[in-house]
């Protein structure tokens, strides 16, 4: 039995049985599940889960991205082609959990300037607003309908084009989404002379680490990304400081 009943064990003994969702990948689906049913039902007559959900594979170059074949990308990994974890995170939002996906870094690139600029228009719009009810409602449906966030998103930028919605109503309903989305939405800010959007400063402490490392090279390409993106590195003793270019 090995990894199968370990897996009954600990579930039954943090999570209890039945409880409400189980996941995994769908080569889960014909070994591995079927026997943690088997064993947890036999020996507590009553179901393990509640729901099944089981993610299709993330593949790379047409094969399933896995640790055992070490074909997997890493966090630092995209950090050193300055992509930011959370366009990562955006981009998965992109496709349906149970629809298989394609990796590469232009995908994440696309992905992380549609986040700069959900950031960005975030930015510019008013607090104070309230969590639109209709908008609410459709999100909430999509969401219930086999987690479909594909659909979601998309709602998302529908809201943001709506002109029926007021500036600061979008603001609250998005940043209402966002505690799904978990893309740190709130975290946010371009108000103050001296703050910088979350990409600009993961772009700026990857630059920091290539001059502690003498890679002039990479260091004055993350100057120039930070440059285009509207924002200066000022090099201070042991630390640097991020500035709007018109300062």
């Amino acid at each position: 039995p090995g990894w199968h009943i370990e897996c009954s064990a600990m579930s039954r003994k943090y999570l209890g049985q039945p409880f409400d969702i189980h996941t995994g990948g769908i080569d889960h689906i014909p070994v591995h599940h079927n026997n943690e049913i088997a064993q947890s039902e036999a020996a507590y007559d009553q179901p393990l889960a509640n729901y099944w959900m089981h993610n299709a594979f993330l593949n790379m170059g047409g094969e399933k991205m896995a640790k055992s074949s070490g074909g997997f990308i890493t966090i630092d990994s995209l950090k050193e082609k300055m992509l930011s974890p959370l366009s990562y995170r955006y981009w998965l939002l992109t496709a349906h959990y149970r629809s298989p996906i394609n990796f590469s870094y232009e995908a994440i690139q696309a992905a992380q300037n549609a986040l700069i600029k959900l950031m960005t228009a975030l930015s510019e719009q008013p607090t104070g607003g309230a969590v639109n009810a209709g908008y609410k409602d459709r999100f909430t449906d999509f969401i219930n309908d086999d987690l479909d966030l594909p659909k979601a998103l998309a709602l998302t930028w529908d809201l943001m084009k709506d002109d029926a919605i007021s500036a600061a109503d979008k603001r609250a309903t998005v940043l209402d989404f966002d505690k799904v989305f978990g893309l740190n939405l709130a975290d946010f800010k371009a108000t103050a002379e001296d703050d910088a959007p979350a990409e600009v400063i993961a772009l700026a402490e990857a630059r920091e680490i290539a001059r502690k490392e003498k890679d002039w090279i990479k260091a004055d390409a993350l100057r120039k990304e930070i440059s285009e993106r509207g924002f200066e590195v000022k090099d201070m003793e042991g630390e640097f400081k991020i500035t709007h270019k018109n300062q």
